[in-house]
């Protein structure tokens, strides 16, 4: 069925928002700051797919889940919002490991307000 490769990818990032949101990781935070590194970050896969494929190592291959959208040759539309997925998604992974491992830098208060 044609589309159904961007629909997962979109379904997948409505899933990354929602966590992002909940727990306040990324676009909550720093708004900002995470759209200006995923846009960094997915232009700079955007330019190793397109050096890829002008020297011949990346090609699109043939599948009916594709919805048949090019943005350049061997460039389908799933591939440009894959990369910004893959971009979001590297933001919050990296925003939630910062808040685990500073949490557990932090000294552990007591009940009488004393460091542990």
């Amino acid at each position: 069925m044609p589309g159904t490769y961007l629909i997962a990818i979109l379904l997948s990032l409505a899933g990354v928002v929602l966590l992002d949101l909940r727990f306040a990781l990324a676009v909550r935070a720093h708004p900002c700051r995470t759209g200006a590194v995923t846009a960094i970050g997915a232009a700079f896969f955007l330019a190793w797919d397109l050096v890829g494929i002008a020297s011949g190592v990346f090609v699109k291959g043939d599948s009916p889940l594709y919805l048949g959208i090019d943005l350049a040759p061997h460039l389908p539309l799933e591939e440009l919002v894959f990369l910004i997925f893959l971009s979001y998604l590297a933001v919050v992974c990296w925003s939630a490991a910062l808040r685990v491992f500073t949490r557990h830098d932090r000294p552990r208060r007591t009940v009488d307000g004393q460091a542990s």
